[in-house]
């Protein structure tokens, strides 16, 4: 899963995501457990779900709705969003029903249950501010019930299971209005144009199966045989699926061209809602991964040609997760617990690697220049600076949910994949620049595979065995050690080293930090009062609480505020420039000139041309 901070339109990426495997228990039943989900009747946001009970050999059973879906690092209690569970025998006769926590509903008489029911409210409902409040579902993880119009149906926000029968299929029968159609990977068994049927052969598949249901839209392209399938709901039409189609099959057949034959998966598919930012509707802006597809969620405000480097960004960093934690992945995510989870140590490769592939990729099949690919990895190296660099990895991951290491989290998108990059270094100067960190993974691919987990503990010992000793002096440093690491010594392995320039920075933004916000209300924008403001706004006599009503002669507010960011990065210093705003109620006009704030950047350049044929094979092999 990969978060986006949108903070007032204004973009800075963070990173988090979503594992996805399959999940097994010691019960072997085949008897389907048959769901009913009802869109054709919706009242008040609320969805009727039906699920008919298995033959059950206890007097009490439990029914659970997920705490947690791997991957996620977050207990979000979906739970919370059932309404009025009832469980009823063969003649309809109601059964004792106690909620014993959360997500849990223990029903007595067990042995005579026939079904239950309950009503689902959606999650984007509740959100708040950014979406990433505590109490807050990240935006692709959660749900949407819009009667008519779109339902964001991730699976686990709306059926759960029986205790013991996670590993017994299951038959999700779906109403739906004649309108509406469900993107999804599944395949659909009924060939009725209001009602789907999907089978899976276990809870943990259904888990990963997301269904975006809408009115159609959506492409479809084929990549060196996998089928893509591209849909999209934009509520006001806006963003088309073909639209976006071009970059999304340029992207994607890149990264099945790095891949080559790692990768195997035959279907894929992208499920892109665009919110409204209305209250209601969506506010954590991001990407959560699947094994064959990724749910995306991003502000239909933004620009287009904005939406399209979020949507590479988010997308190639989801589709990567093929590999891992998919292809390879320890016990604890392979028997995930929903209610009671226990985490691995390597989020270091399942996040780490597969961000760094997201960026590798890119340089590999010249998508990006190498300066862009450098400053990728400067900007990493500061973000991870500014974390708890001597904190132990293995220790962190294993222990994210909860504090001090929860907070610690979003370094796995940032050390996390510099990582990667030290260990595709020293295996690329091992092998003379014949092998690199994807043959690494390709190997533990080999090893291990969708159906055969790992020990945690074992992993940095067949890494080791599949690499080089120094590989393993590594890890014992700086992944499980808590020693920070000296990122110039594997810089300079491949004839980088660092340096520090004066770089013009964003007017509107530092760092996380904006300079403007928004009036809800009025959907105005205003500059942020009580802070020390850069040189633009000083230069300007700008203030704090002014509005910004128009620059350049163009009117600005929340609905085009994109165009206004966008805008601004092509300005260049002393540049002529007239604001409009207003103070204490009255217009007034600014004239003068543009003056950027510059801050010191980490860069890095080739220095030593002895190393350039090692650089070369570890971006272009």
């Amino acid at each position: 899963m990969k978060k986006i901070i949108y903070a007032f339109a204004i973009t800075a990426v963070l990173w988090s995501c979503k594992t996805a495997n399959s999940i097994t228990t010691a019960t072997s039943a085949k008897e389907p457990i048959q769901v009913a989900i009802n869109l054709t009747d919706i009242k008040e946001d609320k969805v009727m779900v039906m699920v008919k009970a298995p033959s059950i050999k206890t007097d009490e059973i439990t029914y659970h709705i997920p705490k947690t879906v791997p991957g996620t690092y977050s207990e979000d209690n979906y739970g919370r969003f059932i309404d009025d569970l009832k469980a009823y025998d063969a003649k309809g006769n109601l059964l004792q029903v106690n909620k014993t926590d959360t997500n849990s509903w223990s029903i007595s008489k067990a042995k005579t249950l026939d079904k239950i029911t309950y009503l689902v409210n959606d999650s984007f409902d509740v959100e708040k501010g950014t979406g990433f409040g505590q109490d807050d579902v990240f935006s692709p993880a959660g749900s949407n019930i819009n009667a008519g119009k779109n339902v964001m149906l991730n699976t686990h926000c709306f059926v759960g299971y029986f205790t013991n029968f996670m590993s017994a299929p299951y038959q999700v029968a779906i109403s739906h209005p004649m309108e509406m159609w469900g993107a999804t990977s599944m395949t659909d068994i009924d060939s009725s144009d209001t009602n789907d049927v999907f089978v899976t052969s276990r809870y943990a598949e259904l888990v990963e199966n997301p269904i975006m249901y809408s009115k159609p839209d959506h492409t479809s392209f084929t990549v060196d045989g996998m089928e893509i399938n591209i849909s999209v709901y934009s509520p006001t039409g806006k963003i088309t699926a073909e639209s976006i189609t071009p970059e999304m099959k340029t992207m994607m057949t890149a990264q099945k061209n790095f891949l080559g034959k790692i990768n195997s998966t035959k279907k894929y598919s992208v499920l892109l809602y665009l919110s409204t930012m209305a209250d209601g509707d969506a506010k954590g802006f991001g990407a959560l991964e699947h094994p064959t597809a990724t749910t995306v969620v991003l502000p239909e405000v933004m620009p287009k040609e904005e939406l399209v480097k979020s949507m590479k960004d988010v997308v190639s960093h989801e589709f990567f997760h093929i590999v891992t934690p998919l292809s390879i992945h320890s016990k604890e995510i392979q028997y995930f617990d929903y209610n009671m989870p226990k985490m691995s140590k390597h989020l270091w490769m399942y996040e780490g690697v597969t961000e760094y592939f997201a960026n590798l990729f890119q340089i590999n099949q010249g998508l990006i220049t190498e300066d862009e690919f450098y400053t990728r990895i400067s900007e990493k190296v500061e973000r991870a600076e500014t974390m708890n660099d001597s904190m132990s990895f293995t220790t962190m991951s294993a222990n994210v949910l909860t504090q001090p290491y929860k907070d610690q989290y979003v370094n796995v998108y940032q050390k996390g994949s510099l990582i990667g990059m030290c260990l595709d270094i020293i295996i690329r100067e091992k092998s003379n620049g014949e092998r690199g960190v994807l043959d690494l993974m390709q190997k533990l691919s080999d090893e291990y595979g969708v159906s055969k987990p790992f020990n945690d503990d074992e992993l940095f010992a067949k890494i080791i065995a599949l690499t080089y000793p120094e590989v393993g002096t590594f890890l014992t440093n700086y992944v499980s050690g808590t020693t920070p690491i000296p990122y110039e010594n594997y810089f300079a392995k491949v004839g980088l080293s660092v340096s520090t320039i004066k770089s013009p920075s964003n007017v509107f933004l530092k760092g996380q930090k904006p300079y403007i916000t928004v009036n809800p209300q009025t959907k105005e924008i205003v500059v942020i009062p009580n802070i020390e403001l850069n040189d633009f706004y000083t230069s300007l006599g700008l203030e704090g609480n002014d509005v910004i009503v128009a620059i350049n002669d163009k009117g600005y507010n929340l609905d085009n505020i994109y165009e206004m960011i966008g805008a601004s990065q092509n300005w260049k210093e002393n540049d002529a420039i007239v604001v409009k705003i207003k103070r204490n109620d009255t217009l007034q006009t600014i004239k003068g000139t543009v003056k950027l704030p510059y801050e010191d950047k980490q860069t890095l350049k080739a220095t030593n041309d002895s190393k350039t044929q090692l650089k070369e094979a570890w971006l272009k092999s």
